[in-house]
C-alpha cells in the first residue's frame, strides 16, 4: 500500500531556507515518479518539482527554478525539497505525490500526502 507523509514545513522569513521531506513506502521508486505540488488559498494547485525514477531526471517550474532542489535518498525512502531564497509568494501547502509519468499535471498522479504548510512572512 502506497503511503506518502510530508514534514518540514513551518514559518520562515523572506530570503530564508527550508527543507521539506516526503517519506514514502509501498513501492519501488525506480519504476515510478514523484512530484512536489503546492496550493495557496484561492489559487489552483501548482506543480513545483519532479523526479523520474527510471532515469533519475529532475524538472522544475519556472517560478522556483534556481531556488528549489529536489533530491532522493533511496536508503531512507525519502524525497526532499530544498527551498532557498524563499519569497512570500511561496507560501502554500506543499504536497508530494506519486505517479507513473513525472509530469507537471496533478491529474496524472495517483497517490498524495496530506501536505505540510510553508509560510513565508516577515
Amino acid at each position: 500500500q502506497v503511503q506518502l507523509v510530508e514534514s518540514g514545513g513551518g514559518l520562515v522569513h523572506p530570503g530564508g531556507s527550508l527543507n521539506l521531506s516526503c517519506a514514502y513506502s509501498g513501492f519501488i521508486l525506480d519504476w515510478y515518479s514523484m512530484g512536489w505540488f503546492r496550493q495557496a488559498p484561492g489559487k489552483e494547485r501548482e506543480g513545483v518539482s519532479f523526479f523520474r525514477g527510471t532515469d533519475e531526471s529532475t524538472r522544475y517550474a519556472d517560478s522556483v527554478k534556481g531556488r528549489f532542489t529536489i533530491s532522493v535518498d533511496k536508503a531512507k525512502n525519502t524525497i526532499y525539497l530544498q527551498m532557498q531564497n524563499l519569497k512570500q509568494e511561496d507560501t502554500a501547502v506543499y504536497s508530494c505525490a506519486q505517479g507513473p509519468r513525472g509530469s507537471y499535471y496533478d491529474w496524472e498522479y495517483d497517490y498524495w500526502g496530506r501536505g505540510t504548510q510553508v509560510t513565508v512572512s516577515s
